[in-house]
């Protein structure tokens, strides 16, 4: 893991950003074949809105007879979001889902009280090579909604709300953004989309919700003054309406939301209000007590320590 230090805007500077609150340049993980980039959680912000966990995938390319393999694991207290731009993951979770995830769909896995899944490429596409490149996001949940029964809800591409307008497109992942709503059922308010902004055109990021971000996936943007190049995490203090201009072509991902009653606690793949929820989710997957992952024979020990 490697680490590169961004520069926060300097109050009172006149090339800074009023409204900016924080630049986070996500750090870097070799996870073997690929990179993994994350922004959140940062030393300075665990949260933005229920954004707890922010990781940039790839962009990587497997040869032919190699893919992706990530084996059962659990989650509790939280929601993954699976958002790719390229290439496609094979889910499967103890509640007997199996699905490819492709290009464009939204993939929401709300764990609540306890959900073991697997994420490997798929067996054509491991046959003959793929890139791989998209974001994982987690959702941590309302206190009095952690221990939910755990749900997966899928939607494709084709059923997300769009916008393209002289240079801008948009596709809605998760709650309102530029007057469309997409279909995904949320247990708090937050939002999520894709935004592709050539170079010259501007976005607006409203301020409809509390907490708001975007992610600078690849490319340049500008800010009151200030050059953003991806990939970085660019937090906005509430209120203020935004304007992001382009000054190349550059894929973004607005997100943000209602901010969290209070923190949480994070070990592993362990989201919570209370360290002692995590210490019984800890002995729960030592022993066994999850339930399986089915046409899975693998599984990831719980980490020592």
């Amino acid at each position: 893991m490697s680490w590169a230090e961004g520069y926060d805007p300097v109050a009172g500077d006149a090339q800074s950003c009023d409204a900016l609150e924080l630049v986070i340049v996500p750090r870097v993980r070799d996870l073997g074949g690929f990179s993994v980039r994350r922004a959140l959680p940062h030393g300075k912000r665990q949260m933005v809105g229920p954004f707890i966990f922010f990781d940039q995938m790839g962009p990587a390319q497997f040869i032919a007879g190699q893919g992706m393999d990530v084996r059962p694991h659990p989650h509790i207290g939280l929601a993954t979001v699976t958002y790719l731009f390229e290439g496609s993951i094979f889910h499967r979770d103890s509640e007997g889902n199996a699905l490819e995830i492709a290009p464009g769909a939204m993939n929401l896995m709300t764990a609540g009280g306890g959900i073991a899944h697997s994420e490997r490429t798929p067996a054509p596409q491991r046959a003959s090579g793929q890139g791989l490149y998209g974001i994982q996001s987690w959702i941590a949940l309302p206190k009095e909604k952690e221990e939910i029964a755990p749900t997966f809800q899928h939607f494709d591409a084709s059923v997300l709300p769009m916008i393209a307008d002289r240079g801008l497109e948009a596709r809605i992942v998760a709650g309102s953004a530029f007057g469309k709503t997409a279909p995904v059922d949320s247990l708090s308010p937050w939002f999520y989309a894709e935004v592709k902004i050539a170079a010259g055109r501007s976005a607006p990021l409203d301020n409809d919700y509390e907490e708001r971000a975007v992610y600078v996936v690849d490319g340049e943007v500008e800010i009151a003054g200030d050059l953003f190049e991806g990939p970085r995490l660019l937090i906005f203090r509430p209120g203020d309406r935004i304007t992001i201009k382009a000054k190349s072509d550059c894929r973004l991902m607005f997100l943000g939301g209602a901010a969290l009653e209070g923190p949480r606690y994070i070990w592993w793949n362990f989201v919570s209000s209370s360290k002692e929820r995590i210490e019984t989710a800890k002995e729960d997957w030592k022993q066994g007590r999850f339930a399986a992952v089915p046409d899975e024979s693998e599984f990831i020990p719980l980490p020592e320590g």
